[in-house]
């Protein structure tokens, strides 16, 4: 049995649970219906969790940046949250079914207008279902007028792809500074988002960590013998069960995150308004977090393990996954784990009501059941090294980091929804 490497855990400190946001949801209120409709026969459908739904088979469409889509998820849902926030003196249930309903594909129609013809056949299914009259009708035009308007306000913030992936020029070759990696050598990625607008953070250097462990220092020199040890392609002391992590890590955040933050929202027993308000916390946290991620990378340009190893004693040394273009500290896997896991605690608490399970993109027919969110940060924490492209310093760092953006955003949630 090999010895694991010593980890420099996540201090088990309280989270910041009592929020803002938690607050502005459970203070959200519905008016009393007044306008009685007849009763739907069968069980009745969950509009939320089937525009969910829809937003995540949207998202899945076409190659836009990461960013970019975490921004059409918390537009939409942001808007539907507003929508929800009320029932103006009509039957509550319908109201707020087509109101989220309306928002959400107001949205995304604007944001990914190539799949106008299925938002428009899931829009018809579920007004469908709704009985015609004042509450569908005033749930639509509500959904409409807040999409709009929050459409508006979010006009040119920077989160198109163009401006999220500027030409980036590849500073010139230092120890401890950031260069293309192999196999492509693929100029710097993402670093437009630092100059994007964020919809809750002032600045995008708000919460920058400090500096990375200096070159040639204690901890850097131990992180970077962990990540050669076991982080290589041939590894012999990375076992399967590690390396099984680092590939179920290995895809997209917001693609891994999906199906938690679902089963987050299915399990949920709260009423519409404040269902939304935590999809839609979640995404704008999560944008704010990859703009400050951005800032972060692009402020200390730390290289890659693989160049520093292969710069130093080991110029064959391989990563067992791919190293992405944008430099090292802090990991955005796991400033996108640290927020995810702030917000789930803050607004559902720190497990979930039941056990969940989730896929992975990048481990075909692979599946893991969690019934807490911190043992997802904890995986990505190490899945990062085990895959040979972080070192723990730059992981730990993108937690913290995450945290602190997402506990601001839940703190100032009252700006967008309130």
């Amino acid at each position: 049995m090999h010895r694991s490497w010593p980890k420099h855990r996540l201090p088990r400190r309280r989270l910041f649970v009592v929020t803002t946001a938690a607050a502005l949801l459970a203070s959200t209120t519905v008016a009393t219906p007044t306008v009685a409709g007849p009763a739907t026969a069968g069980p009745r459908v969950d509009t939320a969790v089937e525009w969910y739904d829809v937003t995540a088979a949207t998202i899945a469409t076409g190659t836009r940046p990461q960013v970019t889509s975490s921004r059409a998820w918390a537009i939409s849902w942001v808007a539907a949250a507003r929508a929800l926030r009320h029932a103006p003196g009509v039957r509550a249930g319908d109201y707020q079914d087509a109101a989220l309903a309306s928002a959400v594909h107001t949205g995304l129609s604007a944001l990914v207008p190539e799949n106008a013809a299925a938002l428009d056949a899931a829009l018809a299914t579920t007004l469908a279902r709704i009985p015609a009259g004042a509450a569908r009708d005033r749930g639509v035009a509500a959904g409409e007028r807040e999409a709009t308007t929050l459409l508006a306000e979010r006009a040119d913030d920077g989160l198109d792809p163009a401006s999220v992936n500027p030409p980036f020029p590849t500073p010139a070759p230092q120890p401890g500074i950031w260069q293309p990696t192999p196999p492509t050598f693929t100029p710097g990625q993402q670093a437009g988002n630092r100059y994007a607008t964020p919809f809750l953070l002032d600045r995008a250097d708000r919460y920058r960590p400090g500096p990375p462990p200096a070159v040639g220092s204690a901890r850097y020199r131990a992180d970077l013998t962990e990540v050669r040890v076991y982080g290589a392609a041939d590894s012999t002391a990375r076992t399967q069960a590690q390396t099984d992590t680092a590939t179920f890590w290995l895809g997209s955040s917001l693609v891994l995150y999906t199906g938690v933050l679902r089963a987050a929202l299915a399990q949920s027993r709260e009423p519409a308004a404040r269902r939304a308000g935590l999809v839609a916390v979640f995404h704008v946290a999560l944008v704010d977090t990859q703009i400050a991620t951005s800032d972060a990378k692009y402020a200390y340009l730390r290289w890659r393990p693989v160049t520093a190893i292969q710069a130093g004693d080991d110029p064959a040394w391989t990563p067992l996954h791919t190293t992405p273009a944008h430099p090292d500290y802090p990991s955005g896997h796991n400033t996108y784990s640290g927020a995810a896991e702030q917000v789930l605690t803050a607004l559902v608490g720190p497990r979930a009501r039941q056990p969940f399970t989730i896929g992975s993109p990048s481990q075909s027919g692979a599946t893991r059941t969690y019934d807490r969110w911190r043992p997802l940060t904890d995986e990505n924490v190490d899945a990062r090294v085990w895959s040979g492209i972080h070192t723990r310093s730059a992981d730990l760092a993108g937690v913290e980091l995450g945290r602190d953006v997402a506990a601001h955003a839940l703190r100032n949630a009252h700006r967008l929804l309130g």
